[in-house]
């Protein structure tokens, strides 16, 4: 009689058992440089026992099956010993042994092997480990509440709470923040914890594309005024929208093509009426383009309007000397206080010592003229430089969104490093005084009154990008009138705002200070904000790794065993270094939100590591590095040349083969700290896995994760936080008090954007409204969505 493995193809048992031995090398090849930098040991260990159990098999041993069971009873204890009953942390060590253990158990697969009957230790093996991780993913996924052990006590301080009345419930949002201390807080409270789930689409409104037929890239939030909302694309087009219906009511269109420079972005309008004026133009609209100009637009028609500059606008090149196309524009709102419109602007990053100036400057809201200009190499001279000067080149610049306090007559000012970013031996005193802080501008002179730096000598592009945050605090000795500042290292400082003067305490520590490049300076000391909690993330470990497989985690780890990392703010050098938070980390141009009521800060974070490796300038010579000659090319996220100084740069983020993320989940989470006591009141994951995957693939898994964002969030007086950013392509509605998911609805496409919110007067209805047009560095489709969310009539 002819046994069941007699018939089967010979080809599944070479495959099999081949696949099985390249693996257990693989597994031993690393494992052996894993061990050899002082990582884990497992590797070699289970590499040697899988491709024992190849060569087995391929000799059709039962003792194959055996082995390879061993091998993942072994790995399940490893994997809960290293890293516990942690979802995310258990898939990279779990889930491929598991595929290869399901493989052995079908039928006609382990019959071409192994004649007889099933190994019964083997599949019990297996399907206990399946059960595990399913059942640990949907725990986790179905968690209700928050499992940090200072909820329940953040929580009864918050609840002891008495609100303070409000004063301002405005049905408009008149600013890119709301309030011009950019709060991201609307007073309307339609819309509850009990009713949000009843949310419908009002309207949607789509852009189209620019002049040249390209999608464009809005990240921008609207204002609302009266009867319209006003908002921008990224090719500078100024739209007004019925608040009620979102019929378009006027459209400038600027004629500019996203192709001026790789970077296209505007972020949002700013409104203001002057005071006394009736007519055409008594209520304007601005806005900056990518070309660098300001322009003024009345607010009912769209029209340019003529007192303006010239004819209703005004070159911000000025002073500026020789500016090559793309290199410097603005992409924030403006900010407009006492008559006067404040802006910085955006330096490309990377290129060469010398680009232009991160002067911020004052122009009269009126008529277009210069009304004063802070140039950090000349505080003294606010006027423009005198004929053949211009404004201090590679100062530190200004991108990100400010905020006013007219009563204090003060802008304050989030700053950049001086370019290039990775190296700063050039840098002068006045670069460093003024690197990566908030600056207090005085709106009347121009003047410094005061400046607070988050990070000295700034050598990671961990400029500040957020808006500062104006907050009233009450506590027992009276009421804190501070500023809180979010960074990308996810240090929120608190800081008294008339002085500058830390109201939550601020440490000076020392960091790692080896292993920067011959000739370069590094501070070996870094303020960090011990009074607030930080959202930061922990510093990593090799346990911290991750990846899909195995083989990529296994890669992951050796690189970061490869890799120069002390902790947080290792300086770059001639070896890569690891960056935590990166580039693009922590609070980021979306910043935080305070729900005045509550006097809390809820402030979503984005946990990503990158790599920097600064380059000879022999190297940077042959790899053809040079500064960006057409700005519509390149990108200023890999090799940069920083031409004009000894190196190169090359940065990425630091992900697996298989672009998988290199560290653990979760890479978004949104936290609530009341600031009050100053303490945490809970921290959830925010984001679930449909849109993530190897080679960014799409998974469709439900399953939370803390999927990576870029975006901002508004809290509203009916008790909900409103946020999309994430790369799942969601906007959701959580519980401002408990931080738990009350609704949520898919997006066209990712929301990468920060919402706003408003009454209409025609229907009594408090809107949402988000902008949705993806992202290309999330891997989000594009598009050109306005998506209003109500209740029904």
């Amino acid at each position: 009689m002819v046994s069941l493995a007699d018939t089967r193809p010979y080809w599944v048992l070479w495959i099999t058992a081949a696949i099985f031995a390249a693996v257990g090398l693989l597994l031993e090849f690393g494992g052996i440089q894993l061990a050899l930098r002082g990582g884990s040991l497992y590797y070699i260990i289970i590499g040697i026992a899988v491709f024992a159990s190849g060569v087995l098999m391929i000799r059709r041993r039962a003792e194959g099956l055996w082995l390879y069971g061993a091998v993942l009873l072994v790995t399940i204890i490893w994997s809960f010993w290293e890293v516990g009953f942690t979802p995310w942390s258990l898939v990279p060590r779990l889930a491929g042994p598991l595929a290869l253990g399901l493989w052995l158990l079908v039928p006609w697969c382990r019959h071409a092997l192994i004649p007889g009957k099933p190994l019964l230790p083997l599949r019990t093996v297996v399907l206990i480990s399946v059960a595990s991780v399913i059942l640990g993913l949907a725990l986790h996924n179905l968690r209700d509440e928050p499992r940090d052990p200072i909820y329940q006590t953040g929580m009864a301080m918050l609840k002891a709470m008495p609100p303070v009345a409000r004063t301002d419930a405005s049905a408009d949002w008149e600013n890119y923040g709301n309030t011009p201390g950019g709060s991201r807080f609307s007073p309307q409270s339609e819309i509850t914890p009990q009713n949000v789930s009843k949310l419908k689409v009002a309207w949607i409104y789509r852009t189209g594309p620019d002049s040249a037929g390209n999608m464009p890239r809005i990240e921008s939030t609207p204002i609302k005024v009266g009867r319209t909302v006003y908002f921008c694309t990224s090719y500078n087009d100024v739209i007004a929208l019925d608040a009620e219906t979102g019929k378009e009511n006027w459209r400038y269109k600027s004629g500019i093509p996203m192709t001026t420079t790789m970077y296209g972005i505007c972020r949002g309008v700013a409104y203001y009426k002057i005071p006394d004026a009736t007519g055409e133009c008594s209520e304007r609209i601005y806005t900056n383009t990518i070309d660098a100009h300001l322009i003024a637009l009345d607010a009912q028609r769209g029209t340019l309007c003529p007192g303006f500059g010239q004819n209703g606008i005004t070159s911000l090149l000025e002073g500026m000397g020789d500016v090559k196309p793309g290199y410097y524009f603005p992409t924030s709102a403006p900010t407009i206080a006492r008559g006067k419109i404040v802006l910085g602007g955006w330096i490309s990053d990377g290129q060469y010592w010398g680009e232009p100036s991160g002067v911020i400057r004052a122009y009269d809201a009126v008529n277009g003229q210069l009304a004063w200009a802070f140039d950090v190499g000349r505080p003294d001279r606010t006027t423009l430089p005198p004929e053949g000067e211009t404004y201090t080149r590679a100062t530190p610049n200004s991108w990100a969104p400010m905020s006013v306090d007219p009563e204090l007559g003060l802008v304050f000012a989030p700053t950049g490093n001086a370019t290039p970013d990775y190296y700063g031996a050039q840098r002068r005193p006045f670069d460093d005084q003024y690197s990566s802080s908030v600056v207090a501008i005085e709106l009347d002179t121009g003047h410094v009154r005061w400046s607070f730096q988050t990070l000295h000598h700034d050598l990671w592009d961990l400029d500040v990008p957020s808006q500062p945050t104006l907050v009233d605090v009450p506590t027992a000795n009276g009421v804190e009138h501070a500023l809180i500042q979010p960074t990308k290292r996810g240090e929120l400082f608190y800081l008294n705002r008339e002085t500058g003067a830390p109201l939550a305490a601020v440490e000076e520590r020392k960091v790692p200070v080896t292993g920067a490049a011959p000739g370069e300076r590094v501070s070996p000391t870094q303020p960090f904000s011990v009074g607030l909690p930080s959202v930061a993330g922990p510093t990593l470990t090799e346990r911290d790794m991750w990846g899909i497989t195995p083989l990529d985690q296994l890669w992951c780890r050796l690189e970061f065993r490869k890799m120069r990392y002390d902790g947080t703010l290792t300086p770059p050098g001639l070896r890569r270094a690891l960056v935590y938070p990166g580039y693009a980390g922590g609070n980021n141009w979306g910043g935080v939100t305070v729900d005045t009521d509550r006097h809390l800060l809820v402030a979503p974070a984005f946990r990503f590591a990158n790599w920097v490796q600064l380059l000879t300038r022999q190297q940077a010579d042959k790899m053809g590095l040079l500064p960006i000659v057409d700005s519509a090319q390149g990108n200023v996220s890999a090799a940069v040349p920083q031409a004009g100084t000894p190196y190169g740069a090359a940065v990425g983020p630091f992900m697996s083969p298989l672009k998988a993320p290199c560290q653990n989940p979760p890479y978004a989470t949104i936290s609530a700290i009341d600031l009050v006591s100053r303490k945490l009141v809970w921290t959830e994951t925010l984001g679930t896995a449909r849109n993530s995957g190897p080679f960014g693939l799409h998974s469709q898994l439900p399953l939370r994760m803390g999927v990576p964002l870029f975006g901002g969030a508004i809290t509203t007086a009916g008790g909900l936080t409103f946020v999309g950013a994430t790369q799942d392509g969601y906007f959701r509605a959580i519980d401002t008090m408990t931080g738990k998911v009350l609704w949520e609805t898919k997006l066209p496409t990712g929301g990468h954007a920060t919402p706003m919110s408003y009454l209409s007067s025609d229907s009594n209805r408090q809107f949402v409204v988000i902008a949705a047009a993806g992202n290309f560095f999330l891997g989000t489709k594009p598009g050109d969505y306005i998506v209003a969310y109500a209740l029904p009539k």
